[in-house]
Parts: structure tokens; sequence; C-alpha cells
């Protein structure tokens, strides 16, 4: 399985690695991958997609072989829809495609998802694991209002949030990470031995934590109304340690055409059941293609 590289400049002077997989006359599929991770992450998933899309992955900025910013305000989710404008604008030139994105992906891709410059781009977005902050907030709002059960619930999931605030100690940590500690951890997760190792992990965690830092406590304090602008498949997780499928309710509220699914396996599914999450992507993005 083979992919065409290439570096992709943003106007903030941040460099992407970008990847490109088969034949570019398929239907386009971008996957945008989560924390602690980089695009290796999806090829487990790629290699069931190839036949059938022409897919595009980048390492998100601060995570595999791109760029890593200076400041926190760089990791800001505006900046971060603006690096796959970027990356789309050069890759798939004005060309409509298909989104699908996991964990932290998923949680920046619902700004592209929610912004009217990409109408006529996104055919269909597929979130795994990975809420709309603003949807989050709201949705919690509505908890403490009914009652604190669901909201402890998912309280209980995030408390990695809070430790990310923390201006030392959570990249100090990653610093004694090694890939093969860490994708112990992930296998013993998913109960599934084997699972493909991250060798840049103490690099991808020490920085993606500004993701965190940059967005949840904005985001929670002040949500904004966003409505997703193409049909929406959230594919649920029902084990997944740190994000309750009830957060996916809200999403009713804000997509006019949406759906869920629903996968009996933890937080790493794509790199655990890479079959069924990519039938779950496969299926979506046809029903919305017309192929």
């Amino acid at each position: 399985m083979h992919a065409h590289t290439q570096w992709i400049h943003t106007s903030d002077q941040q460099r992407l690695y970008v990847k490109s997989w088969g034949k570019p006359d398929n239907p386009a599929l971008v996957l945008v991958h989560g924390y602690p991770d980089n695009q290796e992450v999806w090829e487990a998933v790629i290699a069931q997609l190839i036949q059938d899309f022409y897919i595009v992955t980048y390492d998100v900025r601060g995570a595999g072989q791109s760029s890593i910013p200076k400041h926190i305000r760089d990791y800001r989710l505006a900046r971060l829809s603006e690096d796959l404008l970027t990356v789309v604008d050069a890759v798939l030139p004005n060309r409509p495609f298909h989104l699908a994105a996991h964990d932290w992906g998923s949680i920046q891709s619902w700004e592209s998802v929610t912004d009217a410059r990409f109408r006529q781009r996104i055919l269909s977005y597929s979130s795994i694991s990975g809420p709309c902050l603003d949807h989050a907030a709201f949705w919690m709002r509505a908890q403490l209002q009914q009652g604190k059960a669901k909201f402890l619930k998912q309280l209980g999931k995030s408390w990695y949030i809070a430790v990310f605030q923390l201006p030392l100690l959570a990249p100090t940590v990653w610093q004694y990470m090694s890939a093969e500690r860490w994708g112990k951890m992930v296998q013993q997760l998913e109960q599934s031995p084997g699972l493909a190792l991250n060798p840049n992990i103490q690099q991808d965690g020490q920085y993606g934590v500004n993701l965190y830092r940059a967005n949840f406590i904005p985001r929670l304090l002040k949500p904004r109304q966003r409505v997703a602008i193409c049909p929406v498949q959230a594919v649920v997780l029902t084990e997944d340690r740190f994000v309750s499928p009830e957060l996916i309710d809200e999403v009713l509220n804000w997509a006019a055409d949406f759906q869920r699914v629903e996968i009996a396996a933890n937080h790493w599914a794509i790199l655990s059941q890479p079959e069924r999450i990519a039938q779950h992507l496969r299926d979506f993005a046809f029903s919305k293609s017309g192929s």
C-alpha cells in the first residue's frame, strides 16, 4: 500500500505533512486523526477503503511530522479548520469530498462541518468518538437542569481534560511514555493484541495537549449554535472509556440529516476493528453520493 506524500504550508507559516492514497478519480475521502495519534493510526482502515476512495490524510499541527506551533492560541478550532481547508484546496482543488474523523480529529472537524464555507465541499461527515464542543456544552447544561446522573458520568470519563490544563504535569508525563508502553495500554483497553505502535507518541502526546488548552474552556463557557451543513453519521463506540454515547444525542438538534450506528468497541476501534469502521464509513459515504 503506497502513499503519495507532500508538504503543505499554512497561512500562519506551519507545515503540514500530507499523504494521499489510491486512485485520484475515485470519490475523495479525507480522514482526520485524533489525540495522541498521528495520521498513521488510520492505515488499517485505509487498507479496507483504498479500492473505493481516493483517501487524503494529514498530521494535524503539533502531531506526527507536521510542524509544532509556538503558542497555544495557534491550536484554536478556527485555525484547525483553516488547516483542513488548506489541505483540501491543495490536494482536492474544487472537488467535493467525504470527511471522517476520530477523537480530537472529530472535535476539530465539527468546526468545518458547521461552517458555511464548506457547504459545497463536504458531502458527508462520519464522526467517531468526538462531539462538537459547542453541542457538548449545550448537552451538559441540559443534563444539569434535568438531573446530574449523565453529566456526572461524562465528567468521570473526562478527568484527563482537567489534567491537560496543568502547565507542567501533562507534558512531563509524556516524556516518560514509550511507544511500547503506550501500545500496551491501548491493547489492554481494546482487548486486542498486536495493534500498531506509535513511535512518535512522546511528541504527539506532549504537544497535542494544547488542543485541549486552546479550546475546551472557551467553548464550554460560551457555546455557539453550530448547525451541520452536510449529512452526519455518528459511529458510537458503546464501550468507549472517554466519551459517553449519550453525548451524541445532542447532534439531533443540530443536524437535519443524521444517523447513528453502534459498534461494541472501545475508544480505538479504528485500530482494533478497522473492518467494521471502514464498512460504516463506506456505506454512509456511498449512500450520500449516489454511488
